[in-house]
């Protein structure tokens, strides 16, 4: 067993939180928002009133924070409380330089970080089968593995500090892309006459075949445990979709890689936020291409 204090306990961390409280480890967790820490602590979190009494006698640290600002901060704050070798797993998704620089803060603070931010959503974070995708060193790596494999099915080491979010983001800029791609595809199919069904039975087996489509079919029907069919509440939000098309462009563009397509998406998703809001599944993006609320003026990246 092993206490583990757990920052940040949303739609993610915690039902996260709760998967390690069902492996049998103490967990310790804290959330600025009240509605949140009650969720938790209804399954088995012992909640407290802050990031510094969560911690105070923690032997890991997980995080899953909003942005990389969020991140260092809460570094700043608790890492001088901890006991010397605590191992830090930040879940979030933030920036690759603000990655390092929090990897970094641990290090020098002795202690051993890790970046693990996840893919696979809020019922991943529930059914435990989350994918991990890991930077850090060797050591912090075997330390986190355990615990990462009890709140997810797959962890993949991509490399040293900062190669997680990397590989988050460039998942997710495809995710987006793709997710665009389909939903121009099942509104030009209906206008063509041809039903969803159709048009998905054909795709799903060809070489249209992708995770937007097949698993995530952003229209109803077809896929019945997509968003689509629970009118788009729950699963990844748009708004979240948007950060990381966004941290996707800046990467992009602080490397000279010339992504067209990704900074496309991150200019649709900006409009259709503005739109519709930050709130629904981002495979709601079809409502705007099927409503034309995306035409003319596309915004670029902010």
């Amino acid at each position: 067993m092993t206490v583990v204090a757990f920052l940040g306990l949303g739609n993610m961390g915690g039902p996260m939180a709760a998967n390690l409280v069902k492996a049998g480890h103490t967990v310790h967790g804290y959330d600025p928002a009240p509605a949140a820490l009650d969720t938790a602590t209804a399954a088995g979190v012992r909640a407290t009133a802050s990031a510094l009494e969560a911690t105070a006698s923690a032997e890991v640290v997980v995080t899953m924070l909003p942005s990389g600002g969020h991140l260092l901060d809460c570094y700043a704050a608790i890492l001088p409380g901890l006991a010397p070798g605590t191992l830090l797993i930040d879940c979030s998704t933030v920036a690759v330089p603000d990655a390092r620089a929090a990897a970094e803060l641990a290090r020098t603070a002795g202690h051993v970080p890790v970046d693990a931010p996840v893919s696979g959503g809020v019922g991943g974070a529930r059914a435990g089968t989350l994918t991990f995708m890991v930077g850090g060193g060797p050591d912090g790596v075997d330390r986190a593995a355990p615990l990462l494999a009890e709140m997810g099915s797959r962890t993949v080491h991509c490399g040293e500090p900062g190669a997680g979010q990397a590989a988050k983001i460039c998942n997710n800029m495809v995710l987006g892309v793709t997710m665009i791609a389909v939903s121009e595809a099942f509104v030009l199919g209906r206008a063509l006459g041809l039903t969803d069904q159709a048009l998905f039975d054909v795709a799903a087996t060809s070489s249209a075949q992708c995770w937007s489509l097949t698993s995530y079919c952003p229209v109803p029907g077809p896929v019945p445990t997509s968003p689509a069919n629970q009118d788009y509440a729950g699963g990844f939000a748009s708004g979240l979709m948007l950060k990381d098309l966004r941290l996707a462009h800046d990467a992009a563009t602080g490397t000279g890689v010339d992504t067209v397509l990704g900074a496309s998406a991150a200019g649709l998703y900006a409009r259709f936020v503005d739109l519709d809001g930050p709130g629904r599944d981002f495979s709601a993006i079809v409502t705007a291409v099927r409503d034309r609320l995306l035409a003319g003026d596309r915004e670029d990246q902010r």
